[in-house]
């Protein structure tokens, strides 16, 4: 597997940073390094907007997938995909989720904003240490820039009832309290392949590294796809190998017994 690696896509939460200490170990961060070191390159996979993206102090990333794959851009800011969700759904999605008693927070390439805040939104935005914006018009926002994924606080018994009506968005989720709205034709693994294609690469060439149930498509998109000790059953079923917890840097041990680093 050591010799065909050439790029490693990582999710952050849960994987490359844990959620209680929600920040990196310098051995995460020297893992980073040497795989560029050694010709890897490293990509951010995540759902988060690239403007909350955490800091990885001494890492430049070569690329970004955000939004659960549907705006990814190089390191330099030149965009590689760019696929919003429908205004009208958009819209629609928004309706649902007041209708269940749910704020809503939009992302676009500019901004993360919300209509207001609940325990849940509130709690999964700190995950990221990040408090939820709130404005007073988020219509205006939805009219005049592309939303790429929405956030709503909630479990899996309302995730049918927040997309009715809107075919063109789906929910996808890695923690129990809050989901992601996205295209229902997106998918990290979507985003995996657009870059991919923009690096002249094939998905043999690929290793990922994920968590929760939204990195599914990613590790069964790459060649090798691996699930982190501390992800749900759901996910290591899914992929080709699970490796250690996040708290045990799983990852550097992971790539060391397979000669990446």
């Amino acid at each position: 597997m050591s010799a065909q690696v050439r790029i490693a896509f990582f999710d952050i939460d849960g994987t490359m940073i844990d959620i209680n200490t929600k920040k990196p170990t310098d051995t995460m961060l020297a893992t980073l390094h040497q795989l560029q070191e050694n010709g890897v390159a490293i990509v951010v996979a995540t759902g988060r907007a690239a403007s909350i993206v955490p800091p990885f102090p001494g890492i430049s990333f070569n690329s970004y997938l955000t939004f659960n794959g549907s705006y990814c851009f190089m390191s330099d800011g030149t965009v590689i995909f760019s696929h919003p969700i429908p205004t009208h759904a958009v819209r629609r999605v928004i309706a649902n989720a007041t209708a269940l008693g749910r704020p809503v927070s939009i992302s676009t390439a500019q901004q993360v904003v919300a209509n207001g805040v609940d325990a849940d939104l509130a709690d999964f935005f700190a995950i990221g240490k990040v408090d939820v914006p709130v404005v007073d018009d988020l219509d205006s926002i939805v009219a005049s820039e592309p939303v790429y994924q929405l956030q709503v606080g909630g479990n899996d018994e309302e995730y049918a009832a927040l997309v009715e009506g809107a075919p063109e968005a789906k929910v996808v989720a890695w923690w129990d309290r809050a989901a992601d709205v996205i295209p229902s034709d997106g998918s990290k693994g979507r985003g995996v392949l657009e870059i991919l294609a923009a690096y002249g690469l094939s998905p043999d060439q690929a290793i990922a590294f994920g968590d929760g149930r939204n990195d599914i498509e990613m590790l069964q998109t790459v060649g090798w796809g691996v699930a982190m000790g501390n992800a749900k059953q759901v996910v290591k079923d899914a992929a080709d190998d699970v490796c250690g917890s996040v708290a045990d840097d799983g990852i550097y041990h992971y790539l060391r017994a397979h000669d990446l680093v």
